[in-house]
């Protein structure tokens, strides 16, 4: 699956890259970063969608896709957005809470990101987004993905001490409450982490573990998920103001067309990975109810009160509105 998702990914973006030689005088193109590898399933979902994206925008919109990881690190595709170094760029919100912690609070979304347009929850993040790290917060293409505590050691309670568990802001604070050793590291570093001991086991979405090899060092994992992973497209505001009515509706249309296929495609494929987990040897470590009851609510318990605790201003109100 792996040579053959990067087949189709070298392939695909060597057709992105091929933009008109001589473009309208009326046409922009946006340079996009991915904070993840290339190989990773978020590529499957958003590489036909730039491809569409290239096709009918031509003479209005572009986006020249620049690369993965190895064309700005991880942690610094934020910053690089934020400067205008890039237009674009499909991250997480875990990967640039440097710039502000509120997009820590992504994660913790108990409702769609359609009914999030609904409530006023999208537009009260965009103005966060805009004044914190001059962004546009465009669309969240990654939905509907529990996630997972993944452990090469069994426990038999919700407890973590004395492990070494990889994180990103996105799971520190509930990890280290169960009392873990936390280790901040990008993806790409993670399986020679695994490989090497460094690390008894990571958190992740329930999707993906197969894209990264992760699943040859993986030996558990932990029922039930919590949260809900979150990868989106940000634009740099300043990019984003410059683009004339036309070019926004066009982005903004296809922004939405790309969002309106996350319920039907992650949650296919979200139950493909976990059978595929089982088929692999993973073996499932569940709780009794009351105890898998208590720790998912700690989960968000301790994510909602480290939100509130980094930003009283607008912690409160982002809980409020992205809660059920």
């Amino acid at each position: 699956m792996i040579s053959k998702l990067r087949k189709f990914t070298l392939a695909a973006v060597g057709a992105l890259l091929v933009l008109p030689s001589v473009p309208s005088a009326q046409e922009t193109t946006l340079k996009l970063v991915s904070a993840f590898p290339e190989n990773l399933i978020y590529f499957r979902h958003i590489i036909p969608w730039m491809q569409k994206f290239n096709a009918e925008g031509k003479g209005v919109l572009q986006i020249n896709f620049i690369g993965g990881p190895q064309a700005i690190p991880t942690f610094e595709v934020g910053n690089a957005v934020k400067t205008g170094v890039v237009d674009l760029a499909m991250s997480s919100g875990a990967f640039y809470t440097n710039l502000m912690p509120e997009a820590d609070t992504l994660k913790l979304a108990q409702i769609s990101a359609a009914e999030q347009r609904k409530n006023g929850a999208f537009d009260y993040i965009n103005k966060v987004w805009n004044s914190k790290a001059n962004m546009y917060f465009l669309v969240r293409m990654v939905e509907f993905s529990p996630v997972h505590i993944y452990l090469n050691k069994k426990i038999d309670k919700p407890d973590l001490t004395g492990l070494k568990i990889r994180i990103t802001p996105l799971y520190r604070d509930f990890f280290q409450a169960l009392g873990a050793n936390v280790v901040t590291l990008a993806p790409g570093e993670v399986y020679t982490a695994l490989e090497r001991g460094v690390i008894d086991g990571y958190g992740w979405p329930i999707n993906g573990i197969f894209d990264l090899n992760w699943h040859e060092k993986t030996k558990f994992r932990v029922d039930p998920g919590f949260y809900d992973a979150e990868a989106s497209i940000v634009m740099n505001l300043d990019a984003w103001k410059r683009l004339r009515p036309q070019q926004r509706q066009f982005l903004e249309k296809l922004a939405l067309a790309l969002e309106g296929e996350n319920d039907e495609f992650w949650k296919k494929y979200n139950a493909e990975e976990t059978k595929r987990q089982a088929q692999a040897g993973i073996q499932i470590i569940t709780f009794d109810p009351a105890t898998a009851k208590a720790y998912y609510d700690r989960a968000y318990e301790v994510g909602w009160a480290a939100a509130i605790k980094a930003s009283p201003e607008h912690g409160p109100q982002v809980k409020k509105l992205l809660s059920r």
